[in-house]
């Protein structure tokens, strides 16, 4: 057993999976690996060289990992370099150490959009295998009459589109012209096509939500550091 380094109870602990009695208890009913072994208590982990999974699914440890949510104005571009020379979120964010957005928000969409240097949970976030849902409220057109059940129900069950039918979507309406929608695909400029196809060109585009992350009082250009609880939510969101 490793001698050196920090005792994985602590560890887990001070990454908010609870209190090191409760994260005892996690490591003894074998939930905990090191390096793909089933750790035992008073195992000892380098936070800088060993991988720690709960539940087969990574837990960033290392001490340098960072996870930034901001609230994306309108024309910020959510890449890490833009090539005409456009602010982007990482613009927003501390220079060090390096993030990268996880996943995208077109230019003219804003809202929520999160940045890490966390290579394994971005890939977790964004990969439709983890079906990590993202609530969105749409503003559309509405001309003389408000969206009709019936494009309501198009929405939901999914709309043929260029590159496929989408996946069935929660959508519901709150208001004239005002949608909510769920979604857990990432394609290009997704909700803006699918409200196009049933008539409604969207005028408004805010994510509000990002797994089990929100926060409605970081205004447009504001940013946050995660806290550890809600970094071990979403780790939790995206184990299965």
């Amino acid at each position: 057993m490793n001698d050196e380094g920090e005792r994985l109870q602590k560890i887990l602990a001070q990454r908010g999976w609870g209190s090191r009695r409760a994260c005892e208890e996690i490591i003894a009913e074998g939930r905990v690996s090191v390096n793909g072994e089933i750790a035992q208590l008073g195992r000892r982990v380098n936070v800088e060289v060993d991988t720690v999974e709960i539940d087969g699914a990574p837990v960033g440890v290392r001490p340098n990992l960072v996870y930034y949510l901001v609230n994306k104005p309108i024309n910020v571009i959510s890449t890490a370099i833009d090539t005409h020379d456009r602010e982007t979120v990482v613009d927003i964010v501390p220079t060090e150490p390096r993030v990268y957005p996880v996943g995208r928000l077109d230019g003219d969409s804003e809202g929520l959009i999160l940045l890490t240097n966390d290579g394994e949970l971005t890939h977790r976030i964004t990969h439709p295998r983890f079906g990590l849902d993202k609530e969105y409220l749409v503003h559309v057109e509405v001309g003389s009459s408000d969206v009709s059940d019936t494009s309501i129900h198009r929405l939901r069950k999914g709309i043929e589109l260029d590159d496929g039918v989408t996946a069935p979507a929660e959508v519901s309406r709150l208001q004239e012209g005002v949608l909510k929608f769920v979604i857990h695909e990432g394609r290009n400029r997704q909700i803006r096509r699918m409200c196009e196809a049933v008539g409604h060109p969207v005028v408004r585009l805010v994510r509000t939500r990002i797994g089990p992350i929100r926060d409605a009082t970081l205004k447009p250009g504001q940013w946050r550091t995660l806290t550890n609880d809600e970094v071990k939510q979403l780790i939790e969101a995206v184990t299965h």
